[in-house]
Parts: C-alpha cells; sequence; structure tokens
C-alpha cells in the first residue's frame, strides 16, 4: 500500500513538472489522474487496498465536517437563544475499536467537534468516556458514535 501511495505522489510530482503550473489545484488534479492511473493499471490486482482506503478517508473527512457543521449550529443556536436546552453528561461508549491509532482517531474526532469531549479510555480498551452538552436519549448518543464515526474508522483501519 504504501508504494502505491509513493507511486501515487510520484506520478503527482510529475505531472506538476509536466505542465508547470504550481498551483494547489494543479496538485490535486495530478493526484486524482495519477491515482486513476494506477487504479487502472492494477484493476485486477487483488492486493488494490490503497483503492478502497483512499475514498473511505474522503468520506470520512466529509463525514466529519458534516458533523462539525450540525455541532457547531447547535451550539450557536444554544448561545443565541436565552432558553438554556442543554441536557449534559457523561455516556460510556462500549469500543469495538482496540487499536491505539483507531481509539486516538476517535477520540480526536469526538473532541473536535463542538458540544463533546473524549475523557479517558477504559484500561482494557473496550470504553470511551464521552463528555457532552446535549443528551436526551444515552442510546441514541451512542448508536450515533459507533454507526458515525466508530464504524467509518474500523472500515478504514481493516
Amino acid at each position: 500500500m504504501k508504494s502505491r501511495f509513493v507511486s501515487n505522489l510520484l506520478l503527482t510530482f510529475v505531472w506538476v513538472a509536466l505542465t508547470g503550473n504550481f498551483t494547489f489545484a494543479n496538485y490535486f488534479f495530478g493526484f486524482v489522474l495519477s491515482f486513476f492511473i494506477l487504479w487502472v493499471i492494477t484493476r485486477g490486482d487483488s492486493d488494490a487496498k490503497y483503492f478502497t482506503i483512499i475514498p473511505k478517508l474522503i468520506a470520512l473527512f466529509f463525514f466529519f465536517l458534516w458533523e462539525l457543521f450540525k455541532a457547531n449550529l447547535q451550539v450557536a443556536y444554544e448561545v443565541v437563544t436565552p432558553n438554556l436546552k442543554m441536557t449534559p453528561g457523561i455516556v460510556k461508549v462500549p469500543l469495538t475499536i482496540q487499536s491505539d491509532l483507531g481509539i486516538t482517531m476517535l477520540g480526536n474526532m469526538i473532541s473536535l467537534t463542538p458540544g463533546t469531549l473524549s475523557l479517558d479510555v477504559s484500561n482494557d480498551k473496550k470504553v470511551l468516556y464521552v463528555h457532552a452538552m446535549y443528551i436526551t436519549d444515552k442510546e441514541e448518543f451512542i448508536d450515533g458514535i459507533k454507526n458515525g464515526f466508530e464504524k467509518r474508522i474500523l472500515d478504514i483501519l481493516k
């Protein structure tokens, strides 16, 4: 997988050097073009994990942006309106992810989203403690994390 990524980067730099246009848009276009070329060349290869991870990373990025947007709107509405509608609490989220990288990614994404903060991970890595400003239904909150961030991170780390 690393060699395909390096090949993708090298082809991107070749594209930029050949075009002579050193803008971000040209780098991005060169990366996408070289990704497509490498995908076509290695289409029958069973060891083509690189070509499934990149779209999943992009999907995770846009999912995170959407969750970030929703949380910002919710917190901004709370700040602007006179009545507080917060129902804060701490929730134990059971973890399916067992790797340190996966738990770190999940904890950081939760903490970067306004209104939530990952507090601690149990010693056996089975529970993540999360503080949230808006908990109306604990099971729904847990399900949102499990089927949102955790599911997408697990798909990437497989």
